[in-house]
């Protein structure tokens, strides 16, 4: 059975576009591998609420995909290892 989940993850603002693309698309296939890419939403350039690893902003990307209870696992390990994310943040909109 497929839940709904929702990743949210902050891209270093000051990667080239096509870096940017890259690391959005490689989100995405982690999550066709295992499940469905649902909405996009790329929120773009925003100052972060407080500075990570002494950076002021942030490119913001939320993407909403079902797939199996392991996928976010698998997506969390591929997110830390990639040194273009600063941060992210994977919730599983089924539970309440």
């Amino acid at each position: 059975m497929n839940n709904n989940y929702e990743v949210m993850f902050i891209i270093q603002a000051e990667l080239e576009d096509d870096k940017k693309e890259a690391a959005i698309e490689m989100v995405k296939e982690v999550i066709t591998a295992d499940g469905e890419v649902g909405k996009v939403n790329v929120w773009g350039n925003r100052k972060l609420a407080y500075p990570i690893q002494k950076k002021n902003e942030g490119y913001y990307v939320v993407i909403e995909f079902t797939g199996s209870p392991e996928l976010p696992k698998e997506l969390d390990r591929r997110l830390k290892i990639s040194d273009s994310f600063i941060r992210h943040i994977i919730i599983n909109k089924d539970e309440k």
